[in-house]
């Protein structure tokens, strides 16, 4: 396909959001480290360690930072949550692509997957959070199912669901960068 073509649609697919399995994450991330050095993104990884499901955010920004992957906001040590978000996002330089990251409730058969997409994610929106739309790309991770108590459903969702698609997130990043990644 020429490469005008392959512009074309990839364009067209940037807004559309997307259900993928973890195996599947790192061709999604691939295609942005083509447009983008690692130099100028930065992860931002939405969430709190003070809540087991909301808490895939912060661990996956851990993660990356043991990779040695550069511009990471929000980690297990300093989570950018609800009420640090809009500082945080202060001080990510304005060329900078913003990949948001952050843990989701949804259909019960979709708990394990991913919603990726090119476009902005709303933190907080399963549990009525008011937050600003952040990143040019992003990735839900379905951490569980909704319900009519989603703060309780978050508190009660398994950890080691949460570390395995952490580690997901954290090796199809790895892997897309493979070549700029920073070992420490």
């Amino acid at each position: 396909m020429a490469l005008y073509k392959r512009e074309l649609v990839r364009q067209q697919n940037r807004g559309r959001r997307k259900a993928v399995p973890g195996d599947h994450l790192a061709p999604f991330f691939k295609d942005i480290s083509q447009l983008n050095s690692l130099d100028q993104i930065t992860f931002l990884c939405i969430g709190t360690d003070r809540s087991t499901g909301d808490a895939l955010g912060p661990m996956t920004g851990t993660l990356l930072e043991e990779r040695g992957i550069p511009h990471v906001i929000g980690t297990l040590a300093a989570p950018c949550d609800a009420d640090t978000l809009e500082k945080r996002l202060g001080d990510i330089p304005a060329h900078h692509t913003i990949i948001a990251i952050d843990a989701c409730l949804g259909p019960k058969d979709a708990t394990g997957t991913y919603y990726v997409s090119g476009t902005a994610l709303r933190p907080a929106q399963s549990v009525g959070g008011n937050l600003p739309e952040v990143g040019e790309y992003s990735v839900a991770a379905v951490v569980n199912a909704n319900g009519p108590r989603p703060y309780s459903i978050l508190q009660m969702t398994s950890l080691y669901l949460i570390m395995g698609m952490s580690r997901s997130i954290a090796d199809a990043i790895s892997e897309a960068w493979e070549s700029e990644t920073f070992h420490l």
